[in-house]
């Protein structure tokens, strides 16, 4: 059993989960913070969420083909995204980035605005006190976006065949290896990466919720804490 499908998608869900984690942080702060035109980029931002990832990976193929001008740019510099593994990464960075702009954004916006408005008048920065303030009280959903992202990526499979193709030992990860093997009438090779699939999904599920219980015992002895101050 050829096992460079597993860490062709370890390796692309974990680069595309670093990418997301960033951006996501970034764009969910830019939408909160706009005040006009919120709801048209925010539209944007979580477009990939909705449509199917096959359509997602016909967008990116157009955006980035060597027929586009963006594809003849970065033909001219050699970087070929179309079927690379650089093709993977990037369909799954697409596809995962709304969960971790979603969450961290539902986060931020709970958060209480004189809290913010204290630190300003006390002369911090916007960046200090997104850094010292709103990032450590956002923190626990920042990190549980970060995981579902990583699932996501871990799992994509319709923008990749898409934009990165089926190529054995490069671009082919286990979601694509399943559909390879049921292609192949190989019903127990399938079954196989079906299972470590579903083995590395759930004990990403059960770090979320541990992470979460323990988020919330923390959170309860602080409380404690400040009440019996």
């Amino acid at each position: 059993m050829d096992i460079s499908p597993l860490w062709i998608s370890l390796k692309v869900a974990l680069l595309a989960t670093f990418i997301t984690f960033f951006a996501g942080i970034y764009a969910a702060r830019l939408v909160v913070k706009l005040k006009r035109c919120r709801g048209l980029l925010d539209g944007i931002f979580t477009l990939p969420l909705v449509l199917p990832p096959t359509v997602v990976g016909f967008f990116l193929l157009l955006i980035f083909g060597k027929n586009s001008l963006l594809g003849q740019i970065l033909n001219t510099l050699e970087i070929n995204v179309v079927f690379s593994w650089l093709g993977a990464v990037l369909a799954s960075t697409v596809v995962s980035f709304p969960l971790m702009y979603r969450t961290v954004r539902g986060a931020l916006e709970q958060i209480d605005q004189n809290l913010i408005y204290a630190a300003r008048t006390i002369g911090m920065s916007e960046r200090a006190i997104f850094w010292r303030i709103t990032a450590p009280l956002a923190w626990p959903s920042i990190a549980a976006g970060g995981i579902l992202a990583f699932a996501r990526a871990l799992g994509e499979f319709g923008a990749t065949i898409m934009l990165a193709g089926n190529i054995p030992g490069k671009t082919r990860t286990m979601s694509v290896a399943v559909y390879s093997a049921v292609q192949a009438g190989d019903r127990d090779l399938a079954y196989r990466w079906v299972m470590i699939i579903m083995l590395i999904s759930f004990t990403v599920m059960i770090l979320m919720n541990y992470w979460s219980s323990y988020q919330n015992r923390l959170a309860g002895k602080w409380g404690d804490k400040n009440a019996k101050s």
